[in-house]
């Protein structure tokens, strides 16, 4: 099952590379999906599944962040006074969702995560300015962006989503290609992904007692490695030989991709 999630880690490179998501669109789902076949329902592993799967893609999305963010700021092309406010917002909201996430019942987690999988795809395909960008550059204020990032940073790591699913269609909104959104959009989940998994890791002396080895708290480490693995080298196979993908195609696909989220969550119990 390990190697599976190898596998499972090299789409998520190329998601993440093409759209800006996949650290936790496809490890939350996959995570939680091993961990109730590998353990039994009565375990405090499982009864704990959404709460690991979260905690572990917050990890996993730190290590493809970092890869992403050194990669963009190598190549110069990124207007990184343009996104400090909401660096700054998902950072502190990130500690916020971090702690709650460790607070709710794990069935809980799963339907608000499903729930909001739900209205992001309602959302790109009935609000206009997703699919075809209505490119119209503003300007936004300090404190305003600051909310915003603290709104996403919060929502992200409760449900350990990355918060690309939210800034990328805020992004697209903004006249942003979906190159550029899913660039920025990979970048701005480092602060929220450090600042999470330093949360998790924290809060991890309570969870001590019980935690199996090949765990650090609530952070499935030995998993993780395998999809941080393959997540490296599909965003690099991604750089190489798939980045012009057309724009359109790219904002078409996008909601398709929650879709296949959606129902894996969906079924699996």
């Amino acid at each position: 099952m390990l190697y599976e999630l190898f596998l499972f880690g090299l789409l998520s490179g190329i998601t993440t590379w093409l759209f800006g998501f996949g650290g936790g669109f496809v490890a939350v789902p996959l995570l939680y999906t091993v961990i109730i076949q590998k353990w039994s329902n009565e375990s405090s592993v499982s009864i704990h599944a959404m709460q690991i799967a979260v905690a572990t893609s917050a990890f996993v999305m730190l290590c493809s962040a970092s890869f992403v963010t050194f990669r963009h700021y190598r190549s110069g092309h990124i207007d990184w006074q343009q996104i400090r406010f909401l660096w700054g917002g998902i950072a502190l909201g990130g500690i916020v969702g971090a702690v709650m996430a460790s607070l709710f019942n794990g069935n809980w987690l799963r339907w608000i995560f499903m729930s909001y999988v739900f209205v992001t795809i309602i959302d790109c395909y009935y609000r206009p300015g997703f699919i075809v960008t209505l490119r119209q550059k503003q300007q936004y204020g300090q404190n305003s962006e600051l909310i915003k990032g603290g709104i996403i940073g919060w929502v992200a790591a409760l449900l350990g989503v990355g918060g690309s699913v939210m800034t990328v269609p805020l992004l697209r909104r903004r006249g942003s290609s979906m190159a550029e959104a899913a660039a920025i959009a990979n970048i701005l989940t480092l602060p929220l992904s450090l600042t999470a998994t330093l949360t998790y890791c924290v809060l991890s002396i309570w969870q001590s007692t019980w935690t199996p080895s090949g765990f650090i708290g609530l952070i499935w480490f030995e998993a993780a490695l395998f999809l941080v693995v393959g997540t490296w080298i599909g965003l690099y196979f991604s750089e190489k030989f798939i980045s012009k993908l057309p724009d359109l195609w790219r904002a078409k696909l996008y909601p398709l991709l929650l879709i296949g989220v959606l129902t894996v969550m969906l079924f699996v119990n």
